[in-house]
């Protein structure tokens, strides 16, 4: 199995799809542990302990990948993950119908 195949079943196993953040992750995997921990799981103990070491498993194959992902810190990435406002600001500005152009107002 390829490394992209091993993360693909990885996030399968965790319920995430393609994107997610490191507090996504952390708390699918949180929510997952609880639900199937052998201590708190009531059902086959082989069953729970089983789940148990998948669901492990899987969150340390995510996160070494995270771990090891080199962030790209350019202008074009940073900029896909402004805000909805920051996005409006900069496309409209201090256009007078459509960007924010309250702060300039004087009563």
């Amino acid at each position: 199995m390829g490394k992209y195949e091993e993360i693909t079943n990885a996030l399968h196993i965790l319920g995430l799809y393609e994107s997610a953040t490191v507090k996504e992750i952390k708390n699918r995997y949180r929510e997952l542990l609880k639900e199937w921990h052998p201590d708190l799981c009531k059902g086959d103990e082989d069953i729970r302990k089983e789940k148990t070491i998948e669901i492990l498993n899987a969150y340390r194959i995510i996160m070494d990948y995270c771990e090891h992902y080199r962030f790209s810190f350019s202008k074009e990435e940073v900029e896909k993950y402004i805000s909805p406002e920051e996005l409006w600001s900069k496309q409209f500005g201090k256009d007078p119908i459509w960007g924010n152009f309250q702060d300039d107002e004087q009563d």
